[in-house]
């Protein structure tokens, strides 16, 4: 019989849910204090830029462990960003100009936040390893 063993399996599907209730409570506080478009941004591009620190801290530092990035990653980030709400969100803007505005700027600060975690793992990892 191959595959992991049966108690890893169960670990990982704790660790991700571990990560995911604390994302989705993060998430909801977020659309509390500050609903609308503008939160659905807000989590999506610290969202990424988290992502884009713990893909790329495995590279160029090696801190996080296997299992720091499962509940981050799979569990937490997940239920922090939402493309579902984003684009739901978005076609309730009042106007064209304004859904536009909000796709470009969740495209394009998400693409930077993830660079932006890149190069923060790369300088605390003093590049490639």
């Amino acid at each position: 019989m191959s595959g992991p063993h049966p108690l890893r399996t169960l670990e990982s599907i704790a660790l991700i849910a571990i990560g995911g209730f604390a994302g989705a409570n993060l998430r909801f506080l977020v659309a509390r204090l500050l609903p609308g478009a503008g939160g659905t941004l807000l989590v999506n591009v610290v969202g990424s830029f988290v992502l884009g620190f713990v893909l790329y801290e495995a590279r160029y530092t090696g801190i996080l462990t296997e299992r720091a990035r499962l509940v981050l990653a799979t569990g937490f980030l997940s239920s922090l960003t939402t493309y579902s709400t984003f684009a739901l969100q978005t076609t309730l803007l009042a106007r064209p100009l304004w859904m536009v505005a909000n796709v470009l700027a969740t495209y394009a600060l998400g693409f930077s936040g993830v660079l932006a975690g890149r190069t923060l793992a790369r300088r605390v990892g003093g590049g490639d390893r």
